[in-house]
């Protein structure tokens, strides 16, 4: 194996190594969030309200799409991390082999069955009458490409846990440009193209995604790298019975938080549009805001969980604290320097959601409000990612259920009779603060006192 294709947690200098990682990784991250952003503006401002309406529909279904293949890279990731340290090649290629496998059935089904029933799936979310013409292409483009969608998702998590950062971004870079280019010219109808309305932004997006699996077939393979989609690796996509439990049995936690997430969220959008449209406006930038500071959080503990399995797969498992504190320092420093940012340019941030000066301050009452606790999220993220890369995964996914549904929902209601809409960001804070109390007291007083063994 060539020498720069070492394991992350065997390179001196953790904190630069985990720096390195971590760059392109949050890179991506905002890459992917802001190419939603740019498409929506497209849709909106070319097409008009009732697309965006057409087009935000599928936002929910996506979601639910996404917490299977998230569950699925994440089990995956944690497994090829382990093997990866472990310097077992051929180990990494059965879990690569296994989970494209199960990638690729679930894909084709959801396909399918998402192209036939899409009609009844919209109806049932009470779509409007108005915009089923619009939407209804919109959502059979996607559901028939997700396939493509999935397996981007999936490879590129899987090209993370065994060290590669920097390939993703690119991919990320290449499917966003994509977009950008061809979302406008299919919507307007450029260059010959037909019009294609709100078809335009689901071809672009399938076509991005074509591109960029094209593309990484010729890049692996031209700079031989480890997980390029060889003879070798084509031979291992099969159904592999042990590894396909293991990495159901980890990623099936990380899917069901997802959902719990997102129901969550909409009772919460249900209590915010209580208060008027003006709330409902300033819950939009503030979330938007908010998103933009949990990615490097977020990043932070993938980051953590990919060294944390390679030091277990490795052996070291005595690195483990070391991960844990370089997480947590990089989560303190980098979150923490964005919170303090996010403080002092709130109103800049707010305006640029938001045209009215009176919902500018209320963004801002409620921005300040929660900020600060990102830092908590961050912190809790990190003890769970860390415990995931040991195989523990069910309790900390029931104690982030816990804090949604026992902590969260609950005291957004109690609170917002008693402060108004104020009360619902202070349910948000207290919810961080205890899910990050709860991660801590359980990863300090009951996971390290387990022996850790490897998973495969």
């Amino acid at each position: 194996m060539q020498n720069n294709q070492q394991t992350l947690v065997n390179k001196p200098n953790l904190w630069k190594t985990f720096f390195i990682f971590l760059l392109p990784l949050i890179a991506t991250n905002i890459l992917q969030n802001l190419s939603g952003t740019i498409n929506t503006i497209f849709v909106g401002q070319m097409l008009g309200v009732h697309a965006i309406a057409a087009v935000a529909v599928f936002f929910p279904i996506l979601f639910c799409l996404l917490a299977f293949v998230i569950g699925l890279s994440a089990g995956a990731t944690v497994l090829v991390g382990q093997a990866w340290g472990a310097q077992n090649l051929e180990k990494v290629r059965n879990v690569v082999g296994s989970t494209l496998f199960m990638t690729l059935v679930g894909g084709t089904v959801i396909a399918i069955l998402g192209v036939i029933f899409a009609k009844r799936i919209l109806l049932a979310l009470g779509l409007d009458d108005d915009v089923m013409h619009l939407s209804l292409p919109y959502v059979q483009w996607m559901l028939a490409g997700s396939p493509l969608l999935f397996i981007y998702i999936v490879y590129t998590s899987i090209l993370r846990g065994v060290g590669d950062s920097k390939t993703p971004l690119y991919a990320s870079t290449m499917s966003i440009g994509v977009g950008i280019i061809t979302t406008p010219v299919l919507i307007a109808g450029y260059f010959g193209f037909p019009k294609l309305g709100t078809l335009a932004p689901a071809i672009a997006t399938n076509l991005g995604m074509f591109t960029v699996l094209l593309f990484l077939i010729i890049y692996l393979n031209k700079t031989d790298h480890p997980l390029k989609p060889d003879l070798n690796l084509i031979k291992n996509i099969r159904h592999h019975p042990q590894l396909s439990k293991i990495i159901l049995r980890l990623g099936i936690p990380t899917g069901v938080q997802m959902i719990t997430t997102s129901v969550a969220g909409l009772v919460i959008i249900g209590l915010v549009n209580r208060h008027g449209a003006d709330a409902t406006a300033a819950y939009g930038a503030v979330n938007q805001v908010l998103n933009y500071i949990q990615f490097p959080a977020l990043s932070i503990a993938i980051a953590a969980s990919i060294f944390a399995a390679q030091a277990i797969g490795a052996g070291k498992s005595d690195l483990l604290s070391k991960v844990t504190k370089t997480a947590l320092s990089m989560n303190f420093l980098f979150t923490g320097g964005l919170v303090i940012l996010a403080y002092l340019f709130s109103k800049y941030l707010m305006a640029l959601f938001i045209t009215d000066p009176n919902v500018v301050v209320l963004g801002q009452q409620l921005l300040f409000i929660v900020l600060w606790s990102i830092l908590f999220f961050g912190a809790s993220a990190i003890f769970a990612s860390i415990m995931r890369a040991s195989g523990t995964v069910n309790i900390p996914m029931l104690i982030n259920v816990f804090a949604i549904v026992c902590i969260e929902v609950p005291t957004a209601y109690l609170f917002s009779d008693w402060w108004g809409l104020e009360g619902i960001w202070y349910a948000y804070a207290l919810a961080f603060v205890c899910l990050c109390l709860m991660q801590g007291l359980y990863y300090q007083f009951v996971w390290k006192k387990k022996t850790i063994q490897v998973l495969i």
